[in-house]
């Protein structure tokens, strides 16, 4: 099969998810024989523009005229089977639907938040759940100012989602939700439920896998309020006030409140603050993990460092809601915490470090969870699957047929 993979790199500054899953992806597709391309832009490029560059930025996040016609040009001329969409913000914009159609190519799309029914992609305001613009006009946002706080940032963004809503929704042969709590919120919110399919992330089978009873509770991703980093906090002094656990909090990774979390944790025998890792250093820190702890307090769509652990024989604790719900049984494979209670977070931490043979039973479980669910055969498989329905459902169209049954079965699981 070719496929054109067209992506807007995240900032390399920061770790991104998003990015490891595209990456991962492409090289899966490539090892079983199939031709991949990829269309991108990098958000590092900013930085390099002339000053009237970066000026015109936000006026390309509704709609860039340049790449439509650059990305039509380029399928015209190597006419793959079908074109895999992951995040078009802010360089690309949703023109690469428009030339996508121009081409005639079948268009997917990973959906990796919520950016189809909420500005910025969070569905979450001053820390707390919030669903005003689902449905609705993005106003709110715009009000509010829910992309970084600022109302002229979030301005491209909701004139974005307003303009491109039904060229989303028509432009798309087959949407893959990351999550099958997140295809529900989708649902709920008016996009096409024939079109939206349940594809979890893959993650690689790593070298590194835990071997003993580990040395420490992990938490690696950013350190931002949503991923529950002051929750994290609170529920390790409480644990500390009353002993402690016997293993250090290691804390991996950058963001907002790195200074607050370094602060927090200068002169503590029990908590290591080690900054970013690489990937590697990532994969031997989980296996090293007696837990690995995810307390988000937002509605994660997916949970990519709880099926890392799964790879690794670890078990997780994490926030009982959103997508976690579904990536961890709880009692099983890990833990889930009652959602911002930190009292909930600190008793789980406790049990799944006081009891090895618990532990190391979770750990187990979770493995094999991993390869059931989550390992690159399974990624494989549903990818091609995605792809295969929207192929045919481009193909019924042009034929002026009925479509096939893959888009009329209100979304595969």
């Amino acid at each position: 099969m070719h496929v054109l993979v067209v992506h807007n790199r995240y900032n390399s500054a920061q770790p991104s998810g998003e990015n490891n899953v595209v990456d991962q992806e492409v090289a899966l597709l490539r090892s079983a024989g199939h031709r991949v391309g990829v269309f991108e832009r990098r958000s590092d490029d900013i930085a390099g523009r002339s000053l009237p560059g970066k000026v015109a930025v936000p006026l390309l996040v509704p709609w860039n005229p340049a790449v439509r016609r650059e990305l039509a040009a380029r399928l015209r001329a190597e006419r793959p089977d079908v074109v895999h969409v992951h995040n078009v913000f802010p360089l690309l914009s949703p023109a690469v639907l428009a030339a996508c159609a121009d081409a005639g190519v079948p268009a997917v799309a990973t959906l990796h938040n919520y950016t189809q029914i909420c500005p910025p992609g969070t569905l979450r305001r001053d820390g707390r759940p919030c669903t005003e613009c689902v449905g609705a006009t993005p106003l709110p946002a715009v009000r509010h100012g829910c992309y970084r706080n600022s109302r002229l940032a979030t301005v491209p963004l909701a004139v974005g989602l307003a303009a491109n809503r039904r060229r989303w929704w028509s432009g798309v042969e087959r949407f893959f939700c990351i999550s099958a709590a997140q295809r529900d919120v989708l649902v709920a919110a008016g996009m096409p439920a024939e079109r939206l399919a349940v594809k979890h992330n893959f993650v690689p089978d790593p070298e590194a896998r835990r071997t003993d009873a580990g040395e420490h509770v992990l938490y690696l991703g950013r350190l931002a309020e949503a991923k529950g980093v002051r929750l994290l906090m609170a529920a390790w002094d409480g644990l500390a006030a009353d002993g402690g656990v016997g293993v250090p909090l290691v804390i991996a990774g950058t963001g907002p409140l790195e200074r607050e979390v370094t602060a927090w944790a200068a002169g503590r025998d029990d908590v290591r603050c080690v900054g970013l890792y690489d990937p590697e250093q990532c994969r031997r820190a989980i296996a090293r993990s007696v837990a690995v702890v995810a307390p988000s307090t937002w509605l994660e769509a997916f949970g990519l460092v709880v099926v890392e652990a799964m790879a690794a024989g670890v078990p997780t604790v994490a926030a009982g809601h959103g997508a976690f719900v579904e990536l961890v049984e709880d009692g099983v494979t890990g833990l889930l915490h009652r959602p911002g209670e930190a009292a909930s977070l600190a008793a789980c931490l406790r049990r799944v470090t006081a009891g090895p043979d618990l532990n190391r039973q979770m750990g187990r479980a979770a493995r094999h969870r991993y390869e059931q669910g989550f390992s690159p055969a399974v990624g494989l498989e549903r990818l091609l699957e995605g792809y295969r329905t929207a192929i045919a459902g481009r193909s019924a169209l042009a034929r002026g047929g009925d479509t096939p049954a893959g888009r009329g079965d209100g979304g595969s699981r």
